[in-house]
């Protein structure tokens, strides 16, 4: 059986063995296999950036190297404690094992099918540790290691995730790198990672349960990450931002800081990429990097207030000490000032960037210069880097034009032009790689509303829809404070991404897709998914209930027990 993607291919060889093939690893465990091809976008990202990482922490690691050595008499430099000698020259292959490289931990390690792949494709590995709460995994696992050939790299564990972590930290043993993908919300994962990282180590973070983070269950969702999400069209980069405010909140615990390498919102998770850092001064700075957010209940429009606030505070002995205060607020009235609703308020979620631009650029580069066949979801993973790249990080969040043309019921603008009226005002605007329409400008929503009134001018709402009380109402009976230009199309307008038609936004690439369910029933051999079971259920059970009624409308069995009491009473 072969599934073909659009630029993917994996193929199931032997199936009553169950071998599968994904680029460079094949995972063989006779009929009790959980693999998911649509996730292949994920392992490939992963690969690409602790390929890049790995070159960057190598190359830090030299740097301080250097620092510490001193020149001998022959000019060669040696390191005064240990006697290492700093050696820029290396080039790492992948599937070599080096004692100076990477210690990986894979704590959710199900059948090995990662770990397998980054011992065979990332360059400068020391460890990998496979781990799985499952015996019957950790089989499946060990078997996996042995038919790729990677025993000298990695090492299957069969151990709670939280207790390996923990124990990692106490005997000194900590990685550079954890690859937490757990099913659903891993947060209770959080504190033991952040522990067991050395200092600049990095931290891969999967959330699959983006119900909760996108504001469907917001009680659910502060439980589980400390934060209240809104119903919103941003809501997934709000689920970004929710989780990177998770995970800084458990390292400061620890006297800890993240910086957010790359962050994505793919498919049905969000994908999250940090370095975790040490220092107590550093942590001072986390409380300005988290914002409390106020939604408009009719217009949509969002204002953030952050948390903390930082002021030069220069000093003839350290010209950049900065002051710490707290905000005044709130930022907003007690109605909205476009249209007079209340507000909604969440947060608090991380408001500081979520990229990093150069890490992102080098990692695009990586991935260009490799063949195709190396990894299967290239034109993807060029297309949603390249979109991050174009990204206004430094504006959290984004309206959606189709939204704001649905609050006021107007005609949609088209998106060039849309873009252009921002462009030729003077402000900023790109993409988010999170939504296809989306608008994110460093233009207040002022702005953005007297663009909508300007647009209105040419394509005016209907007389009848101008209701008084409603957002419309409020919003288009204001004068245009200046007139925009839509039919000049600004030169930025069409970024780089649409222009060369990049695979930004991925389409569905199966039917009833998606990240699985631990809601199944047995049917004989075969699984049957609870929804296809509880399917049209009420009207089988209105069926179920009607055959059970005789023809005036009474249950039988009730109507037979009536009718024996009857019999019994006569006979007496």
């Amino acid at each position: 059986m072969e599934v073909d993607h659009e630029e993917s291919k994996i193929t199931i060889t032997n199936p009553i063995n169950k071998i599968i093939r994904e680029r460079s690893a094949e995972i063989v465990s006779g009929g009790n296999v959980f693999y998911n091809p649509v996730q292949e976008f994920n392992r490939d990202l992963s690969i690409s950036v602790l390929n890049v990482f790995s070159k960057r922490l190598q190359k830090e690691r030299q740097e301080k190297l250097l620092k510490k050595s001193k020149k001998d008499a022959n000019g060669n430099a040696s390191n005064v404690e240990n006697g290492e000698t700093p050696n820029n020259d290396m080039v790492y292959k992948a599937g070599t094992k080096y004692e100076d490289g990477l210690r990986i931990l894979e704590a959710l390690s199900a059948t090995g099918l990662r770990s397998i792949r980054y011992a065979k494709e990332i360059a400068g590995i020391k460890e990998i540790v496979a781990n799985d709460l499952s015996r019957q995994a950790v089989e499946a696992i060990k078997e996996n290691i042995k038919h790729n050939q990677v025993e000298h790299l990695i090492e299957p564990s069969h151990a709670d995730a939280m207790t390996l972590m923990y124990l990692s930290t106490s005997n000194g043993k900590q990685f550079d790198c954890i690859d937490l993908d757990p099913y659903g919300c891993p947060n209770r994962f959080l504190d033991g990672a952040i522990q067991s990282l050395v200092d600049g180590g990095l931290l891969l973070v999967t959330a699959t349960d983006m119900a909760v983070l996108a504001g469907n269950a917001p009680e659910a969702c502060y439980v589980k990450y400390g934060s209240v999400p809104l119903r919103m069209k941003s809501c997934h980069e709000m689920a970004l931002r929710i989780l990177l405010h998770c995970i800084e909140t458990h390292a400061n615990r620890y006297g800890k800081y993240i910086i957010p390498l790359l962050s994505i919102s793919a498919d049905f998770y969000v994908r999250i990429f940090v370095r975790v850092f040490s220092s107590q001064a550093m942590c001072k700075f986390s409380m300005s990097k988290q914002s409390m957010i106020y939604q408009c209940c009719g217009c949509d429009t969002y204002t953030l207030n952050p948390l903390g606030t930082i002021k030069p505070n220069p000093t003839p002995s350290n010209p950049n000490q900065v002051k710490f205060g707290i905000p005044t607020g709130p930022p907003v009235g007690l109605s909205c000032e476009h249209c007079g609703h209340k507000h909604h308020l969440g947060g608090p979620i991380w408001s500081h960037p979520i990229h990093d631009k150069t890490f992102v650029q080098e990692l695009l580069e990586a991935i260009d210069e490799q063949p195709l066949s190396e990894l299967g979801t290239q034109r993807r993973l060029i297309g949603v880097l390249t979109v991050v790249q174009e990204e206004l990080d430094e504006v959290p969040l984004y309206y959606t034009l189709d939204k704001l043309c649905c609050v006021l019921k107007l005609e949609i603008v088209p998106i060039l032009k849309f873009r252009s009226a921002l462009l030729n005002a003077g402000y900023k605007v790109s993409f988010s790689h999170a939504y296809k329409n989306s608008i994110k400008t460093n233009a207040p929503a002022s702005v953005l509303w007297d663009i909508l009134r300007s647009w209105n001018k040419r394509h005016p709402v209907k007389e009848e829809r101008m209701i008084e009380g409603t957002p419309i109402k409020a919003i288009l009976s204001k004068e245009c404070s200046q007139e925009y230009d839509f039919d000049s199309i600004h030169p930025e307008a069409n970024p780089k991404s649409r222009k060369q038609a990049l695979t930004r936004f991925q389409e569905n690439p199966t039917a009833h897709w998606g990240p699985g369910t631990r809601a199944t029933i047995m049917v004989g051999e075969d699984k049957v998914a609870k929804s296809f079971r509880n399917q049209n259920k009420k009207q089988k059970h209105k069926a179920t209930e009607s055959e059970d009624l005789n023809e005036n409308g009474e249950d039988k069995d009730a109507q037979k027990t009536k009718q024996a009491k009857i019999e019994q009473i006569n006979e007496s």
